[in-house]
Parts: structure tokens; sequence; C-alpha cells
């Protein structure tokens, strides 16, 4: 077990440099400034606005719900966090670009709603489904 650990660690790390390598031969030097520049705002983003708020809305969700809901909610919340994270940037740039040079020409706003619409029905039928187990459970208990 051990010696596949190692190797699979020495192959992540020759697959990591070669990225690397490719990064910096084909990538013009001002594109990967640009990308460095935007990978230090999405870490500032994350730990001045994202981390505070998941931080925020787990304990006000661990004070108005109950246990079982809650963890429900946050999958929900979880699921339509990232959702909207990928669809932010693209529902901004809509029509930016030609219709023929771009895939922008979808309603990602529309998308998005529908989606979270998605997993809040989601969510909310696994939790029936735990809540009709469960007291099919109590009631064969006694």
């Amino acid at each position: 077990m051990k010696a596949w650990r190692i190797i699979l660690t020495i192959l992540g790390i020759l697959v990591v440099l070669y990225g690397l390598a490719h990064l910096l031969i084909s990538i013009p030097i001002a594109t990967l400034l640009w990308v460095a520049l935007w990978m230090i705002a999405a870490l500032i983003i994350h730990d001045v606005v994202i981390a505070p708020s998941v931080i925020g809305v787990g304990w006000l969700l661990r004070r108005l719900l109950p246990d079982r809901a809650r963890r429900y909610v946050q999958i929900g919340l979880i699921m339509a966090a990232g959702a909207t994270i990928i669809a932010i940037p693209m529902i901004i740039r809509r029509g930016s670009q030609p219709p023929q040079k771009t895939l922008l020409i979808q309603n990602y706003a529309a998308n998005l709603a529908l989606l979270l619409g998605i997993f809040a029905g989601v969510a909310l039928v696994l939790y029936v489904v735990r809540v009709v187990r469960d007291r099919g459970l109590d009631q064969r208990s006694r």
C-alpha cells in the first residue's frame, strides 16, 4: 500500500511539473501575470467575503433550524453557491462578444434560476424522505 502512495505521489509531482513547464513555455508572460493577479484576487475574495459569509450563514442556520433540516439546507446552499460562482461571469459577460464567436448566447440568469430551483427541490425531497424514514423507524421500534 505504501509503495502505491509513493508511486502516485511521484506521478502527481511529474504531472504538475509538466503543466508548469507547459504554462511557462506556451503562454506569454503578460497573460501569466494577469492569471497570477486573478488568483491573488480570488484568494482575497475567498478569505474576506466567502469564508466569513459561510461561517455567518452556518451560525444563523444553527440557530434557526433543527439539526436534521439544517443538514439538507446546507447541502443545497453549498451546491447553489458553486453553481452561482460559475454562472456569474457568464451572466456578466453575456452579449459582450458576437454570437458566432462565443457560447455566451444562452440566458444564463434563467438557467441559473432553474438550477437553483432544482437544487432546492432535491434538498426538500431528500429532507421529506428522511423525515418519513425516521417516522417509520420510530413506529417500528414501539
